[in-house]
């Protein structure tokens, strides 16, 4: 069953619960009240701009970022993701032959849901799949290789409007609010949320990090991240999320990850792909 976790977008961002009956808000009216409170929260910040994460919001660090882009440190592995897109497969198939358009311009699809097997696909579930399709061995979520592929797969999608859809399907919406209640829920040590970082705290430091806001955060993976030192998926930046906060990190690409991307990724809806990206 769909659990209810908020009324408004404003109650969740604050904390605050309604008392009464718990009315289920639309996704599209989930989506429009996230823009309209980040809009009301950072007036001079043009809505497109959300997708540099917290660059959007200082303009020291936006600085720095455009010198640091001149000569983004994702290019080596944007490169090898291309080749390796284009090697065969031993059957002599490739990634091409797994996708719509042959796998150029769809980022902004992804991730979808599948109402054959009632689940979340992403797009690095999707080139794994694509492999085992091919009688080839899949590769890990978080880093490497499919960090690569899924890169060059976004690049080709650059500037494409994110157009995330719910199907008709009560699977596809408790999939869209099981990721909702996931973004929303307090849990580790610290008794933190991802809201509490990313709705209510956008743009303050966290240590040595200024916290990006939620609108936007997807549309530039995978990263290049200086902590890293390398190319991350958005379940690797899951997985370190979880242990900051002193929570167990579910596997990447597990139901949990997958529905909260959904719910993130629909969050974004009419914003472009922007990905690879460089974070700090």
């Amino acid at each position: 069953m769909i659990r209810s976790l908020t009324v408004t977008f404003v109650a969740a961002a604050t904390g605050l619960m309604m008392v009464g009956g718990i009315a289920l808000a639309s996704p599209e009216q989930d989506r429009q009240a996230m823009r309209d409170y980040y809009q009301q929260r950072f007036p001079d910040v043009a809505i497109e701009d959300y997708v540099n994460g917290s660059y959007a919001l200082d303009a020291e660090l936006r600085q720095q970022w455009k010198s640091l882009m001149e000569f983004p440190p994702y290019e080596f592995a944007l490169e090898h993701g291309e080749e390796l897109f284009n090697t065969p497969f031993e059957n002599g198939n490739t990634y091409a032959d797994c996708f719509p358009n042959e796998g150029i311009g769809i980022r902004q699809d992804y991730p979808y849901f599948d109402t054959e097997t009632d689940e979340v696909i992403t797009l690095e579930l999707a080139i794994n799949q694509c492999r085992e399709a091919n009688d080839e061995e899949p590769l890990p979520y978080k880093t490497g290789d499919m960090a690569a592929i899924s890169a060059y797969m976004a690049y080709t999608s650059r500037g494409n409007e994110f157009d995330i859809k719910i199907p008709d399907d009560p699977a596809a919406l408790e999939a869209y609010q099981d990721g909702k209640e996931f973004f929303y829920t307090r849990r580790g040590q610290l008794n933190f949320s991802c809201a509490s970082c990313h709705v209510q705290n956008p743009g303050k430091n966290l240590r040595s990090q200024k916290l990006a806001p939620a609108l936007g955060m997807v549309a530039s993976f995978p990263i290049h991240r200086s902590k890293w030192g390398s190319m991350g998926t958005l379940h690797r930046r899951f997985t370190g999320c979880n242990r900051n906060v002193r929570a167990k990190p579910f596997p990447a690409q597990s139901e949990e990850y997958r529905n909260l991307e959904y719910f993130l990724t629909y969050m974004s809806n009419g914003l472009p792909v922007a990905g690879p990206g460089v974070r700090p």
